[in-house]
């Protein structure tokens, strides 16, 4: 795992001053890197609409909470079963199959991508026809297992591979328990990034990205940086999804010197000995688990 540079520093009011107590349970979440070859290996990113709730700003991945629908088992289902997804992830059957539905449910509402198609060997090649469907989902009006069986469609989760898990700290108000996909862009669809929640969209090569923040144009969270650096060491999309994965859950501490916040790792000397609390002095630690 790339180390975290010291220069990553969280946004100042991600910690808020009175914090939750007791912390808010994580929301279950997922989020997809959908990834293409043009140029070497590009992933698509949406800047967070300023202003949101959670990450406003931040440039991200294509992803959201499970709705409680996702875990419907009538779901026409093609690819690893949710025994193979739980063990990856370290869930019972039943949140691996919602988690696998929200990565590709999500994929479609915000990116236009879909991640299913008539049968087992085959993607859907134009999704201009669901766009009504698509609005109804994203209302919540339409349930993402309906809205397969209405179409015919079958969700092809051997599309994607588990990637990573990061969970939220506790002194924020929204927190999430996200498992991270890769998947690669189907032949033929458009990424649109027709969501009323990013202001912009762009594929980006993972290394470019990483200038992008360095230079200050976007903001990235931990998590996004972490995976940025991890995909700019793969050349290709066939080597990015060959690439070995062990999913550990990845739950982040913070350091405050002064006003300024890092995140730490669990592999990091500092981990075992950072604060509960939020009146620390300056340069004693915040616990964010």
């Amino acid at each position: 795992m790339p180390e975290l540079p010291e220069e990553l520093v969280l946004p100042a009011d991600l910690v808020p001053a009175e914090p939750p107590n007791p912390p808010v349970t994580p929301k279950d979440a997922a989020t997809v890197m959908l990834v293409r070859d043009q140029d070497g290996l590009e992933v698509f990113l949406l800047r967070r609409v300023v202003g949101m709730a959670f990450a406003g700003g931040m440039t991200v991945f294509p992803g959201g909470g499970v709705d409680r629908r996702d875990a419907d088992a009538s779901v026409a289902w093609h690819g690893p079963d949710p025994a193979w997804w739980a063990a990856r992830f370290g869930c019972d059957e039943a949140l691996a199959r919602a988690l696998v539905c929200a990565a590709v449910r999500e994929t479609f509402e915000e990116s236009g991508v879909l991640l299913a198609g008539p049968d087992g060997d085959s993607v859907v090649a134009d999704t201009r026809p669901f766009h009504d469907a698509r609005q109804e989902l994203v209302e919540r009006k339409y349930s993402f297992a309906g809205f397969l069986a209405d179409h015919g469609l079958v969700l092809r989760a051997d599309l994607l591979r588990p990637w990573a898990n990061w969970v939220t700290p506790a002194e924020e108000p929204r927190r999430y328990d996200t498992r991270f996909f890769l998947a690669a862009m189907p032949e033929g669809q458009h990424a649109d990034g027709a969501t009323t929640e990013a202001e912009d969209v762009a594929w980006r090569r993972p290394a470019d990205a990483l200038d992008d923040w360095r230079s200050g144009a976007r903001g990235l969270l931990p998590p996004t940086w972490m995976a940025l650096a991890e995909l700019s060491e793969r050349d290709s999309v066939a080597a990015a999804m060959a690439a070995p994965r062990t999913v550990d859950k990845i739950i982040p501490k913070v350091v405050r010197t002064g006003t300024t916040l890092r995140v730490i790792l669990p592999d990091d000397p500092r981990y075992p000995t950072a604060a509960a609390h939020l009146d620390a002095r300056p340069g004693d630690a915040l616990d964010l688990l």
